[in-house]
Protein backbone atom coordinates (compact mmCIF):
# COMPACT_ATOMS: atom_id res chain seq x y z
CA UNK A 1 0.00 0.00 0.00
CA UNK A 2 1.36 3.49 -0.35
CA UNK A 3 1.86 5.69 2.34
CA UNK A 4 0.17 8.32 1.18
CA UNK A 5 -3.34 6.31 0.90
CA UNK A 6 -3.10 4.75 3.84
CA UNK A 7 -2.14 7.60 6.00
CA UNK A 8 -5.11 9.30 3.99
CA UNK A 9 -7.41 6.43 5.10
CA UNK A 10 -5.47 6.86 8.52
CA UNK A 11 -6.95 10.65 8.79
CA UNK A 12 -10.35 9.96 7.81
CA UNK A 13 -11.23 8.00 10.49
CA UNK A 14 -9.65 9.75 13.15
CA UNK A 15 -11.66 12.68 11.49
CA UNK A 16 -14.39 11.04 10.95
CA UNK A 17 -15.21 8.20 13.39
CA UNK A 18 -16.23 10.08 16.80
CA UNK A 19 -19.82 9.60 17.25
CA UNK A 20 -19.74 8.21 20.09
CA UNK A 21 -15.81 8.62 22.19
CA UNK A 22 -16.10 12.29 23.07
CA UNK A 23 -18.71 14.40 23.78
CA UNK A 24 -22.52 14.31 26.39
CA UNK A 25 -24.18 11.07 27.53
CA UNK A 26 -23.89 8.66 24.57
CA UNK A 27 -22.48 5.94 26.36
CA UNK A 28 -22.78 5.03 29.63
CA UNK A 29 -23.94 3.59 33.19
CA UNK A 30 -26.01 5.52 35.23
CA UNK A 31 -23.62 7.07 38.20
CA UNK A 32 -26.98 7.31 41.07
CA UNK A 33 -27.06 3.55 40.88
CA UNK A 34 -25.46 1.51 42.99
CA UNK A 35 -24.70 -2.24 41.97
CA UNK A 36 -24.50 -4.92 44.08
CA UNK A 37 -20.98 -6.10 45.09
CA UNK A 38 -19.39 -8.63 42.30
CA UNK A 39 -19.43 -11.98 44.52
CA UNK A 40 -21.19 -14.76 44.86
CA UNK A 41 -22.93 -17.45 42.78
CA UNK A 42 -24.01 -16.61 39.10
CA UNK A 43 -26.74 -17.56 36.77
CA UNK A 44 -26.55 -19.82 34.26
CA UNK A 45 -29.52 -18.02 32.54
CA UNK A 46 -29.82 -14.54 31.19
CA UNK A 47 -33.30 -13.44 30.19
CA UNK A 48 -33.14 -10.14 28.24
CA UNK A 49 -37.14 -8.48 27.44
CA UNK A 50 -37.10 -7.23 23.48
CA UNK A 51 -39.53 -4.55 22.57
CA UNK A 52 -41.34 -6.60 19.80
CA UNK A 53 -40.27 -9.82 17.61
CA UNK A 54 -37.76 -9.23 14.78
CA UNK A 55 -38.56 -9.87 11.33
CA UNK A 56 -35.50 -12.02 10.64
CA UNK A 57 -32.23 -12.69 12.27
CA UNK A 58 -30.95 -12.43 8.87
CA UNK A 59 -28.99 -9.05 9.99
CA UNK A 60 -27.78 -8.55 6.13
CA UNK A 61 -32.00 -8.22 5.49
CA UNK A 62 -33.20 -5.31 7.92
CA UNK A 63 -31.92 -2.42 9.73
CA UNK A 64 -34.39 -2.98 12.61
CA UNK A 65 -33.33 -2.93 16.02
CA UNK A 66 -34.69 -6.01 17.68
CA UNK A 67 -32.92 -7.98 14.56
CA UNK A 68 -29.45 -5.99 15.14
CA UNK A 69 -29.99 -6.28 18.95
CA UNK A 70 -30.36 -10.30 18.89
CA UNK A 71 -28.17 -11.06 15.74
CA UNK A 72 -24.93 -9.27 16.89
CA UNK A 73 -24.47 -12.43 19.39
CA UNK A 74 -25.07 -15.22 16.85
CA UNK A 75 -23.11 -13.74 13.77
CA UNK A 76 -19.78 -11.91 13.57
CA UNK A 77 -18.43 -9.70 10.89
CA UNK A 78 -14.91 -9.48 8.71
CA UNK A 79 -14.71 -5.69 10.29
CA UNK A 80 -16.27 -4.57 12.96
CA UNK A 81 -16.08 -1.05 15.10
CA UNK A 82 -14.16 -0.50 18.45
CA UNK A 83 -15.23 1.72 20.98
CA UNK A 84 -13.74 4.88 18.94
CA UNK A 85 -16.18 3.71 16.03
CA UNK A 86 -12.91 2.68 14.22
CA UNK A 87 -12.87 -0.32 12.07
CA UNK A 88 -10.91 -2.96 12.89
CA UNK A 89 -10.56 -6.96 12.15
CA UNK A 90 -12.72 -9.56 13.59
CA UNK A 91 -13.35 -12.72 11.34
CA UNK A 92 -10.41 -11.19 8.96
CA UNK A 93 -6.70 -11.39 10.66
CA UNK A 94 -5.52 -8.71 8.26
CA UNK A 95 -5.87 -6.68 5.50
CA UNK A 96 -4.51 -4.78 2.73
CA UNK A 97 -5.50 -1.97 0.09
CA UNK A 98 -3.51 -1.55 -2.67
CA UNK A 99 -1.55 1.03 -3.89
CA UNK A 100 -4.19 2.74 -6.17
CA UNK A 101 -6.86 2.14 -3.64
CA UNK A 102 -9.11 -0.50 -5.43
CA UNK A 103 -8.32 -3.50 -4.24
CA UNK A 104 -9.06 -4.53 -0.76
CA UNK A 105 -7.45 -7.86 0.41
CA UNK A 106 -8.87 -9.84 3.35
CA UNK A 107 -6.41 -12.51 5.18
CA UNK A 108 -8.43 -14.42 7.39
CA UNK A 109 -8.17 -16.16 10.83
CA UNK A 110 -7.71 -19.60 10.63
CA UNK A 111 -9.56 -22.50 12.55
CA UNK A 112 -12.63 -20.25 13.36
CA UNK A 113 -15.92 -22.25 13.72
CA UNK A 114 -18.99 -21.75 12.37
CA UNK A 115 -21.73 -23.21 14.90
CA UNK A 116 -21.95 -26.48 12.96
CA UNK A 117 -18.75 -27.47 13.41
CA UNK A 118 -17.63 -26.16 9.63
CA UNK A 119 -14.17 -24.20 9.32
CA UNK A 120 -15.07 -20.81 8.37
CA UNK A 121 -13.03 -20.41 4.93
CA UNK A 122 -13.14 -17.80 2.18
CA UNK A 123 -16.21 -19.62 0.32
CA UNK A 124 -17.95 -18.52 3.40
CA UNK A 125 -16.81 -15.45 3.21
CA UNK A 126 -17.45 -14.42 0.01
CA UNK A 127 -20.77 -16.32 -0.18
CA UNK A 128 -21.75 -13.84 2.79
CA UNK A 129 -20.46 -10.76 1.95
CA UNK A 130 -22.13 -11.20 -1.67
CA UNK A 131 -25.43 -12.09 -0.07
CA UNK A 132 -25.04 -8.11 1.95
CA UNK A 133 -24.08 -6.85 -1.08
CA UNK A 134 -27.54 -7.58 -2.34
CA UNK A 135 -29.31 -6.85 0.18
CA UNK A 136 -28.29 -3.81 2.09
CA UNK A 137 -29.18 -0.36 0.04
CA UNK A 138 -25.91 1.28 2.42
CA UNK A 139 -23.80 -1.58 0.49
CA UNK A 140 -25.15 -0.85 -2.86
CA UNK A 141 -24.33 2.80 -2.72
CA UNK A 142 -21.31 2.24 -1.68
CA UNK A 143 -19.83 -0.53 -3.83
CA UNK A 144 -22.58 -0.63 -6.59
CA UNK A 145 -22.07 -4.26 -8.74
CA UNK A 146 -18.71 -4.72 -6.76
CA UNK A 147 -18.29 -8.19 -5.47
CA UNK A 148 -16.46 -10.06 -3.38
CA UNK A 149 -13.90 -13.22 -4.80
CA UNK A 150 -12.14 -16.31 -3.23
CA UNK A 151 -8.21 -16.26 -3.20
CA UNK A 152 -7.39 -19.59 -1.85
CA UNK A 153 -8.62 -20.91 1.37
CA UNK A 154 -8.37 -18.17 3.74
CA UNK A 155 -8.01 -14.94 1.77
CA UNK A 156 -11.02 -12.62 0.20
CA UNK A 157 -10.57 -9.98 -2.41
CA UNK A 158 -12.63 -6.79 -2.71
CA UNK A 159 -12.21 -5.18 -6.06
CA UNK A 160 -13.96 -1.62 -6.66
CA UNK A 161 -14.09 0.25 -9.74
CA UNK A 162 -12.73 3.42 -8.03
CA UNK A 163 -11.13 3.80 -4.87
CA UNK A 164 -13.90 4.81 -2.01
CA UNK A 165 -12.48 6.22 1.60
CA UNK A 166 -16.04 5.22 3.14
CA UNK A 167 -15.03 1.42 2.25
CA UNK A 168 -14.02 -0.05 5.85
CA UNK A 169 -16.56 2.21 7.71
CA UNK A 170 -19.94 0.39 5.30
CA UNK A 171 -18.31 -3.11 6.02
CA UNK A 172 -17.63 -2.64 9.46
CA UNK A 173 -21.06 -1.19 10.13
CA UNK A 174 -23.42 -2.70 12.90
CA UNK A 175 -26.33 -1.70 10.88
CA UNK A 176 -27.51 -4.40 8.86
CA UNK A 177 -24.67 -5.93 9.17
CA UNK A 178 -22.83 -8.53 6.69
CA UNK A 179 -23.08 -11.60 9.41
CA UNK A 180 -20.81 -14.45 8.22
CA UNK A 181 -22.63 -17.46 7.96
CA UNK A 182 -21.88 -20.97 5.90
CA UNK A 183 -21.75 -20.32 2.42
CA UNK A 184 -24.64 -22.97 1.59
CA UNK A 185 -26.81 -20.77 3.36
CA UNK A 186 -26.02 -17.84 2.01
CA UNK A 187 -26.37 -18.78 -1.12
CA UNK A 188 -30.33 -20.39 -0.58
CA UNK A 189 -30.98 -17.35 1.23
CA UNK A 190 -34.17 -15.89 -1.01
CA UNK A 191 -35.78 -12.51 -0.26
CA UNK A 192 -36.55 -13.04 2.68
CA UNK A 193 -33.09 -13.68 3.96
CA UNK A 194 -31.46 -16.84 5.41
CA UNK A 195 -33.90 -19.53 6.67
CA UNK A 196 -31.09 -20.81 9.26
CA UNK A 197 -29.00 -19.06 11.66
CA UNK A 198 -25.72 -20.36 11.94
CA UNK A 199 -23.07 -18.33 12.86
CA UNK A 200 -19.54 -18.05 14.32
CA UNK A 201 -20.21 -15.76 17.47
CA UNK A 202 -20.27 -16.65 21.21
CA UNK A 203 -23.68 -18.02 21.15
CA UNK A 204 -25.25 -19.87 19.29
CA UNK A 205 -29.51 -20.38 18.08
CA UNK A 206 -31.43 -22.78 19.52
CA UNK A 207 -35.15 -21.99 18.91
CA UNK A 208 -37.40 -18.93 18.06
CA UNK A 209 -40.81 -20.23 19.59
CA UNK A 210 -42.86 -17.09 17.87
CA UNK A 211 -44.04 -14.63 20.01
CA UNK A 212 -42.32 -15.78 23.12
CA UNK A 213 -38.75 -15.93 22.98
CA UNK A 214 -35.36 -16.17 21.03
CA UNK A 215 -33.16 -18.76 22.58
CA UNK A 216 -29.54 -18.83 22.47
CA UNK A 217 -27.00 -20.65 23.85
CA UNK A 218 -22.87 -20.76 24.58
CA UNK A 219 -21.16 -21.77 22.09
CA UNK A 220 -17.89 -23.81 23.53
CA UNK A 221 -15.61 -24.05 20.57
CA UNK A 222 -15.81 -20.29 20.15
CA UNK A 223 -12.84 -18.77 18.88
CA UNK A 224 -11.97 -15.80 20.57
CA UNK A 225 -9.33 -13.19 19.26
CA UNK A 226 -6.82 -12.57 22.28
CA UNK A 227 -7.05 -8.25 22.28
CA UNK A 228 -8.73 -6.69 24.98
CA UNK A 229 -12.51 -6.32 24.61
CA UNK A 230 -13.22 -2.72 23.08
CA UNK A 231 -16.75 -1.89 21.75
CA UNK A 232 -18.04 -4.79 19.32
CA UNK A 233 -14.12 -5.86 19.12
CA UNK A 234 -11.90 -7.35 20.97
CA UNK A 235 -11.97 -10.61 23.06
CA UNK A 236 -15.66 -11.84 23.47
CA UNK A 237 -16.89 -14.82 25.77
CA UNK A 238 -20.64 -16.34 27.02
CA UNK A 239 -20.03 -15.93 30.60
CA UNK A 240 -23.99 -17.06 31.02
CA UNK A 241 -25.34 -20.49 29.18
CA UNK A 242 -28.39 -19.94 27.83
CA UNK A 243 -29.80 -16.55 26.49
CA UNK A 244 -33.54 -15.81 26.57
CA UNK A 245 -34.26 -12.96 24.79
CA UNK A 246 -38.08 -12.56 25.71
CA UNK A 247 -40.80 -11.21 23.74
CA UNK A 248 -42.50 -8.50 25.23
CA UNK A 249 -44.70 -5.86 23.73
CA UNK A 250 -45.84 -4.14 26.21
CA UNK A 251 -43.49 -1.66 28.02
CA UNK A 252 -45.36 -1.51 31.48
CA UNK A 253 -44.97 -5.57 31.47
CA UNK A 254 -41.39 -5.22 30.48
CA UNK A 255 -40.46 -2.90 33.19
CA UNK A 256 -42.55 -4.56 36.01
CA UNK A 257 -40.66 -7.70 34.72
CA UNK A 258 -37.37 -5.90 35.12
CA UNK A 259 -38.35 -4.89 38.99
CA UNK A 260 -39.46 -8.47 40.09
CA UNK A 261 -36.35 -9.91 38.87
CA UNK A 262 -38.11 -11.88 35.69
CA UNK A 263 -36.07 -10.59 33.45
CA UNK A 264 -32.51 -9.30 33.96
CA UNK A 265 -32.51 -6.45 31.48
CA UNK A 266 -34.67 -4.64 29.29
CA UNK A 267 -34.48 -3.22 25.62
CA UNK A 268 -37.04 -0.63 26.46
CA UNK A 269 -39.38 0.46 29.36
CA UNK A 270 -42.01 3.07 29.26
CA UNK A 271 -40.25 6.69 28.82
CA UNK A 272 -41.85 8.35 31.67
CA UNK A 273 -39.98 5.77 33.97
CA UNK A 274 -36.79 7.08 33.43
CA UNK A 275 -36.49 9.07 36.49
CA UNK A 276 -37.86 6.26 38.52
CA UNK A 277 -35.19 3.80 37.08
CA UNK A 278 -32.59 6.30 37.57
CA UNK A 279 -33.12 6.70 41.53
CA UNK A 280 -33.83 2.66 41.89
CA UNK A 281 -30.69 1.62 43.74
CA UNK A 282 -31.90 -2.35 42.48
CA UNK A 283 -31.35 -1.15 39.08
CA UNK A 284 -29.13 0.34 36.32
CA UNK A 285 -28.97 2.82 33.96
CA UNK A 286 -27.07 2.76 30.62
CA UNK A 287 -27.23 5.62 27.84
CA UNK A 288 -26.46 5.79 24.28
CA UNK A 289 -27.23 8.27 21.66
CA UNK A 290 -29.84 6.13 18.67
CA UNK A 291 -29.87 8.38 16.52
CA UNK A 292 -32.33 10.60 14.51
CA UNK A 293 -36.06 10.72 14.97
CA UNK A 294 -36.78 11.34 11.64
CA UNK A 295 -40.56 11.51 10.09
CA UNK A 296 -39.60 10.03 6.24
CA UNK A 297 -42.00 11.21 3.15
CA UNK A 298 -42.96 8.53 0.67
CA UNK A 299 -41.86 10.11 -2.35
CA UNK A 300 -42.76 6.69 -4.51
CA UNK A 301 -46.43 6.92 -4.42
CA UNK A 302 -49.03 9.03 -2.98
CA UNK A 303 -49.65 12.43 -2.05
CA UNK A 304 -45.99 13.12 -0.35
CA UNK A 305 -44.60 12.49 -4.47
CA UNK A 306 -45.42 15.97 -4.17
CA UNK A 307 -42.51 18.14 -3.00
CA UNK A 308 -45.60 21.55 -1.85
CA UNK A 309 -46.64 19.15 0.04
CA UNK A 310 -43.49 17.45 1.57
CA UNK A 311 -42.88 21.02 2.60
CA UNK A 312 -46.12 21.61 4.03
CA UNK A 313 -45.58 18.91 6.49
CA UNK A 314 -42.20 19.82 7.09
CA UNK A 315 -43.42 23.63 7.84
CA UNK A 316 -46.17 22.47 10.19
CA UNK A 317 -43.90 20.76 12.65
CA UNK A 318 -43.05 21.79 15.96
CA UNK A 319 -39.98 19.56 16.70
CA UNK A 320 -39.62 20.18 20.31
CA UNK A 321 -42.76 19.35 21.07
CA UNK A 322 -42.79 16.39 19.39
CA UNK A 323 -40.10 15.18 20.75
CA UNK A 324 -41.16 15.94 24.22
CA UNK A 325 -43.84 14.34 23.25
CA UNK A 326 -42.03 11.40 22.30
CA UNK A 327 -39.64 11.54 25.04
CA UNK A 328 -41.04 12.77 27.79
CA UNK A 329 -37.52 14.32 29.70
CA UNK A 330 -35.61 16.99 27.86
CA UNK A 331 -32.14 14.82 28.85
CA UNK A 332 -33.23 12.07 26.33
CA UNK A 333 -33.14 14.42 23.53
CA UNK A 334 -31.50 17.35 21.60
CA UNK A 335 -32.99 19.76 19.18
CA UNK A 336 -30.89 19.55 16.41
CA UNK A 337 -32.10 19.35 12.18
CA UNK A 338 -28.26 17.73 11.29
CA UNK A 339 -28.08 14.34 9.12
CA UNK A 340 -24.96 13.64 11.27
CA UNK A 341 -24.49 14.39 15.27
CA UNK A 342 -22.69 17.71 16.47
CA UNK A 343 -19.97 15.29 18.18
CA UNK A 344 -19.00 13.71 14.23
CA UNK A 345 -16.74 16.61 13.96
CA UNK A 346 -15.55 15.78 10.40
CA UNK A 347 -19.11 15.65 9.13
CA UNK A 348 -21.53 17.46 10.93
CA UNK A 349 -23.35 20.37 9.39
CA UNK A 350 -25.35 23.15 10.62
CA UNK A 351 -26.66 24.26 6.76
CA UNK A 352 -30.46 23.73 6.13
CA UNK A 353 -31.57 24.72 9.73
CA UNK A 354 -33.78 27.19 8.57
CA UNK A 355 -35.90 25.18 7.11
CA UNK A 356 -35.57 22.97 10.51
CA UNK A 357 -39.13 23.08 13.65
CA UNK A 358 -40.62 25.76 12.16
CA UNK A 359 -43.58 25.55 13.45
CA UNK A 360 -45.74 28.26 10.79
CA UNK A 361 -48.87 27.04 10.22
CA UNK A 362 -49.11 29.99 7.74
CA UNK A 363 -46.30 29.23 5.71
CA UNK A 364 -47.65 25.52 5.53
CA UNK A 365 -50.98 26.54 4.56
CA UNK A 366 -49.21 28.31 1.63
CA UNK A 367 -47.48 25.08 0.48
CA UNK A 368 -50.53 23.10 0.73
CA UNK A 369 -52.62 25.82 -1.38
CA UNK A 370 -49.58 25.16 -4.55
CA UNK A 371 -50.07 21.47 -3.55
CA UNK A 372 -53.54 22.14 -4.45
CA UNK A 373 -54.08 19.42 -1.08
CA UNK A 374 -58.19 18.33 -0.88
CA UNK A 375 -58.22 16.81 1.79
CA UNK A 376 -56.96 13.42 0.82
CA UNK A 377 -56.00 11.13 3.42
CA UNK A 378 -52.46 10.81 4.68
CA UNK A 379 -51.48 7.61 5.79
CA UNK A 380 -48.70 7.40 8.84
CA UNK A 381 -47.56 3.92 9.27
CA UNK A 382 -46.75 3.47 13.29
CA UNK A 383 -46.22 0.66 16.17
CA UNK A 384 -47.22 0.27 19.76
CA UNK A 385 -43.87 -1.94 19.87
CA UNK A 386 -41.81 1.51 20.57
CA UNK A 387 -43.05 3.80 22.62
CA UNK A 388 -41.39 6.60 21.87
CA UNK A 389 -42.23 6.17 17.54
CA UNK A 390 -46.32 5.91 18.20
CA UNK A 391 -45.77 9.09 21.11
CA UNK A 392 -44.25 10.86 18.14
CA UNK A 393 -47.24 9.64 15.53
CA UNK A 394 -50.00 10.95 17.67
CA UNK A 395 -48.09 14.44 17.79
CA UNK A 396 -47.39 14.82 14.39
CA UNK A 397 -50.94 13.62 13.85
CA UNK A 398 -52.57 16.19 16.04
CA UNK A 399 -50.03 18.99 14.57
CA UNK A 400 -51.35 18.02 10.79
CA UNK A 401 -55.02 18.00 11.72
CA UNK A 402 -54.27 22.44 12.76
CA UNK A 403 -53.41 22.92 9.56
CA UNK A 404 -56.29 20.78 7.98
CA UNK A 405 -54.49 17.78 6.84
CA UNK A 406 -56.63 14.70 7.22
CA UNK A 407 -54.26 12.53 8.41
CA UNK A 408 -54.65 9.01 10.07
CA UNK A 409 -52.44 6.31 12.13
CA UNK A 410 -52.29 3.00 10.64
CA UNK A 411 -50.77 0.82 13.74
CA UNK A 412 -49.07 -2.47 13.14
CA UNK A 413 -46.89 -5.25 15.26
CA UNK A 414 -43.38 -4.12 14.32
CA UNK A 415 -42.64 -6.94 11.77
CA UNK A 416 -46.14 -6.33 9.78
CA UNK A 417 -44.98 -2.83 10.09
CA UNK A 418 -41.43 -3.61 8.13
CA UNK A 419 -43.11 -5.55 5.61
CA UNK A 420 -46.08 -2.99 4.93
CA UNK A 421 -42.94 -0.47 4.90
CA UNK A 422 -41.38 -1.84 1.70
CA UNK A 423 -45.02 -1.35 -0.20
CA UNK A 424 -45.25 2.39 -1.27
CA UNK A 425 -49.12 1.52 -1.13
CA UNK A 426 -49.35 1.48 2.43
CA UNK A 427 -47.95 4.49 3.66
CA UNK A 428 -47.32 8.44 3.60
CA UNK A 429 -45.50 9.09 6.58
CA UNK A 430 -43.62 6.78 8.86
CA UNK A 431 -41.74 7.89 11.49
CA UNK A 432 -38.59 6.32 13.14
CA UNK A 433 -35.37 6.16 14.62
CA UNK A 434 -32.47 6.29 12.25
CA UNK A 435 -29.70 5.59 13.93
CA UNK A 436 -25.92 6.85 14.07
CA UNK A 437 -24.07 5.69 11.23
CA UNK A 438 -20.19 7.15 10.44
CA UNK A 439 -20.51 7.71 6.74
CA UNK A 440 -23.33 9.64 4.54
CA UNK A 441 -24.25 6.80 2.43
CA UNK A 442 -25.01 4.59 5.00
CA UNK A 443 -27.77 7.13 6.50
CA UNK A 444 -30.79 5.26 4.90
CA UNK A 445 -33.50 7.90 3.83
CA UNK A 446 -30.66 9.29 1.07
CA UNK A 447 -30.74 6.15 -0.64
CA UNK A 448 -33.47 4.16 -2.75
CA UNK A 449 -35.22 2.02 0.13
CA UNK A 450 -38.09 1.34 1.78
CA UNK A 451 -37.06 4.14 4.10
CA UNK A 452 -38.89 6.23 1.67
CA UNK A 453 -38.04 5.28 -1.74
CA UNK A 454 -35.47 8.42 -2.13
CA UNK A 455 -34.72 8.90 -5.97
CA UNK A 456 -32.69 12.06 -6.76
CA UNK A 457 -30.17 12.58 -9.10
CA UNK A 458 -28.54 15.71 -7.21
CA UNK A 459 -28.35 12.97 -4.02
CA UNK A 460 -26.39 10.54 -5.76
CA UNK A 461 -24.37 12.91 -7.33
CA UNK A 462 -23.33 14.23 -3.92
CA UNK A 463 -22.84 10.96 -2.33
CA UNK A 464 -20.40 9.92 -5.63
CA UNK A 465 -18.61 13.39 -4.98
CA UNK A 466 -17.86 12.76 -1.07
CA UNK A 467 -16.58 9.19 -1.96
CA UNK A 468 -14.40 10.80 -4.74
CA UNK A 469 -12.66 13.42 -2.28
CA UNK A 470 -9.46 14.24 -2.07
CA UNK A 471 -9.68 15.50 1.05
CA UNK A 472 -11.28 15.77 4.32
CA UNK A 473 -12.41 19.44 3.94
CA UNK A 474 -13.63 18.66 0.22
CA UNK A 475 -15.88 15.75 1.57
CA UNK A 476 -17.31 17.75 4.58
CA UNK A 477 -17.72 20.72 2.25
CA UNK A 478 -19.88 18.67 -0.01
CA UNK A 479 -21.81 16.92 2.43
CA UNK A 480 -22.92 20.28 3.68
CA UNK A 481 -24.15 21.05 0.83
CA UNK A 482 -26.37 17.46 0.13
CA UNK A 483 -27.66 18.65 3.76
CA UNK A 484 -28.70 21.79 2.26
CA UNK A 485 -30.04 20.65 -0.62
CA UNK A 486 -32.15 17.78 1.61
CA UNK A 487 -33.96 20.26 3.88
CA UNK A 488 -34.36 22.99 1.41
CA UNK A 489 -35.17 21.38 -2.10
CA UNK A 490 -35.98 17.67 -2.28
CA UNK A 491 -36.93 16.72 1.47
CA UNK A 492 -36.74 13.32 1.81
CA UNK A 493 -37.29 13.31 5.30
CA UNK A 494 -37.69 15.55 7.84
CA UNK A 495 -35.32 15.34 11.27
CA UNK A 496 -37.03 15.94 14.50
CA UNK A 497 -33.93 15.87 16.59
CA UNK A 498 -31.29 13.19 18.26
CA UNK A 499 -32.51 10.98 21.12
CA UNK A 500 -30.88 8.76 23.34
CA UNK A 501 -32.03 5.36 24.45
CA UNK A 502 -31.67 4.32 27.81
CA UNK A 503 -31.69 0.31 29.00
CA UNK A 504 -32.14 -0.50 32.40
CA UNK A 505 -30.65 -3.97 33.98
CA UNK A 506 -31.15 -5.40 37.81
CA UNK A 507 -27.84 -4.22 39.49
CA UNK A 508 -27.06 -8.00 39.35
CA UNK A 509 -26.11 -7.77 36.14
CA UNK A 510 -22.22 -6.64 35.49
CA UNK A 511 -20.09 -6.34 32.30
CA UNK A 512 -22.62 -5.24 29.91
CA UNK A 513 -20.99 -2.63 27.55
CA UNK A 514 -22.91 0.01 24.71
CA UNK A 515 -21.77 0.17 21.39
CA UNK A 516 -25.00 0.65 18.99
CA UNK A 517 -27.00 -1.07 21.43
CA UNK A 518 -26.52 -3.62 24.40
CA UNK A 519 -23.33 -6.30 23.89
CA UNK A 520 -24.42 -9.30 26.31
CA UNK A 521 -21.51 -11.25 25.96
CA UNK A 522 -18.23 -10.60 28.11
CA UNK A 523 -21.66 -10.32 30.77
CA UNK A 524 -22.70 -11.82 33.98
CA UNK A 525 -25.84 -12.35 35.95
CA UNK A 526 -25.76 -12.77 40.31
CA UNK A 527 -27.92 -14.49 41.85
Amino acid sequence: MKKKFKGFIAVLMAFFLVACSGEGKQSSESAGNKPVESEGKTKTEMHAALNGQPPTLDPAMTAGASTKYTARHIFEQLLTLNSKYEPVPMLAETYNVSDDGKTYTFTLRQGVKFHNGKEMKAEDVVASMNHWLKASPAAKVAFGDAQFEVDGDYKVIFQLDKPNFETLDVLATPKQFAGIMPKEIAEAAGPEGAKEYIGTGPFKFVEWKQDQYIKLTKFDDYQAVKTEPDGMSGKKEALITDLYFDIVDDSSTRFAGLQTGQYDFAYSVPIDSYEQVKADSNLKTYMSLYGNLSLIYNKEEGALTDINLRKAVNAIINSEEVMLGALANKDLFELDGGYMHNSQKGWYSSTGKEAYNQANLELAKEYLQKAGYNGEEIVILTTRDYDHLYNASVVIKEQLAKSGINAKLDVYDWPTLMERERDPKNWNIFITGVSTVTTPSQILYLTYNQHGFTKDENIVNFLNDIKASSSTEEAKKTFGELQEYGWKEYLPASNLGFYYDFFPSTSKVEGLTILDGPLLWNTKVYE
